[in-house]
């Protein structure tokens, strides 16, 4: 059978660089991602045929998150059929989902974990009071069928939005994925699971007197978002007084950080 199996053995002991820019994942991950999902979609031989390994299922899904190509694309390079990959690749990424669950995606809980990620920004970046950045990343995709302009975007493409939130050490806590492109930032937002546990006072977040100078503990996005009690955007273009500047300077090295990180 022809496919990239055997380029990426000969990339792993030549040009582990290269293996990393094929998959996104250096040779050591992509071994220990391996190890946690081959259980779980590993396939018994038959008498018929030999299964499709889990090394070649992982490459497949992998190298398919990292182009965004389509099945019929990735059936040169893997060697599997494009109705076998549309089986194989969802499956693949729900175990990857699965395993990595309980490790990463930490989504904080009580009180004190609210207060850890805090004291963290503090010591980092210098800001106080602070659960995380917030920012969608527009993912570019084809128009579906009879929607129109409905995923079409203010970037001039069609796109569906992942909205993240991170810590201070570029740590994913929370994602959403999958609403149409259309929508800005800050309404997307709104229709989170995260937001709608916000506005309701379910995140268990520190109260005033908990914090540093009894503040508010807040979220920090761009000028897509709407300043409310727990969410702090830059101020007005039109309106920077010199420390309003300094303090937007600093702002926009946090915002700057999560968006390298999306991308």
């Amino acid at each position: 059978m022809y496919s990239d199996m055997n380029l990426l053995r000969e990339l792993r002991t030549s040009e582990p660089t290269d293996f990393q820019n094929y998959l996104r994942m250096d040779p050591n991950t992509f071994d220990e991602l391996l190890k946690l999902v081959s259980p779980y979609i590993r396939k018994e031989d038959t008498v018929m045929r030999q299964s499709i390994s889990p090394e070649e299922r992982l490459v497949a899904t992998l190298r398919m998150l990292a182009t965004g190509r389509s099945y019929e694309c990735l059936k040169f390079s893997t060697g599997i059929s494009p109705q076998a990959l549309g089986r194989i690749i969802p499956e693949t990424c729900k175990v990857i989902y699965q395993v990595l669950q309980k490790d990463y995606l930490k989504f904080p809980k009580t009180v004190q974990e609210w207060m850890d990620i805090g004291e963290r920004f503090n010591s980092r970046w210098q800001f106080p009071n602070c659960g995380g950045a917030i920012d969608g990343k527009h993912i570019r995709i084809t128009c579906p069928a009879k929607t129109g302009a409905f995923y079409y975007n203010y970037k001039k493409f069609y796109s569906i939005v992942l909205m993240a939130l991170v810590n201070s050490d570029y740590e994913f806590l929370y994602v959403d994925v999958g609403k149409n492109g259309r929508n800005s930032d800050g309404a997307i937002l709104e229709y989170t699971k995260f937001y709608q546990y916000l506005r309701n006072n379910q995140l268990h977040l520190p109260l005033k007197e908990e914090n540093i100078e009894q503040m508010n503990y807040v979220f920090l996005g761009d000028e897509a978002f709407a300043l409310q009690k727990h969410i702090l955007r830059p101020f007005s273009q039109s309106e920077l007084t010199y420390k309003k500047k300094f303090l937007t300077i600093a702002y926009r090295g946090l915002e700057m950080s999560l968006k390298i990180v999306l991308d």
